[in-house]
């Protein structure tokens, strides 16, 4: 059973690859679009963990003087891509910082930011609850005075009257 060459269904062969010219040319001087972005652009070079530098085993929560450069100025962990750990140390970094903040050895956001939230937003996240308002003084209830006003004098006090009935009595006769 021979099968015909000319066949619809099959595709004519391909001709053998050969490489444009000077294709080469862009990956050597570090152009092309290698990490999706337009020609030219490099790709950054990657950071490298320094706890695997300094054959950190175990990141101490003591050590707050290494820690605190993994908190941004807002008092938020930065993220791996940021500081450059590896995985392995970025959850250990994590649980360290935690740890700190637990200890109060680390702020759990910063000063500035605290000044900016409303006492409401700041009762909520668990601060100091918001200052009362002032109230004015206790007054018994016959002393009431508008809030709009000048202050009245107080009304004089009046005895009350004697009762007198409706319908005199009879006199009895005599």
């Amino acid at each position: 059973m021979a099968q015909e060459s000319s066949s619809p269904d099959r595709a004519a062969p391909r001709a053998p690859y050969r490489p444009r010219e000077g294709g080469d040319r862009d990956r050597d001087r570090g152009g092309g679009r290698s990490f999706g972005g337009p020609p030219g652009m490099r790709r950054p070079r990657r950071k490298v963990c320094t706890f695997c530098v300094d054959k950190v085993q175990r990141i101490d929560y003591k050590d707050v003087g290494r820690i605190r450069r993994y908190i941004s100025d807002r008092g938020k962990i930065d993220p791996r891509r940021k500081s450059g750990t590896c995985a392995k140390h970025q959850r250990m970094l994590t649980t360290a910082l935690k740890r700190a903040r637990l200890m109060a050895m680390l702020p759990y956001t910063a000063d500035h930011v605290r000044g900016l939230m409303s006492p409401q937003a700041r009762a909520m996240a668990g601060g100091p609850p918001p200052p009362k308002p002032e109230r004015p003084p206790f007054r018994p209830a016959g002393e009431f005075r508008p809030a709009g006003g000048p202050p009245r004098p107080p009304a004089p006090v009046q005895a009350p009257a004697a009762v007198t009935p409706a319908v005199a009595p009879a006199e009895p006769p005599s």
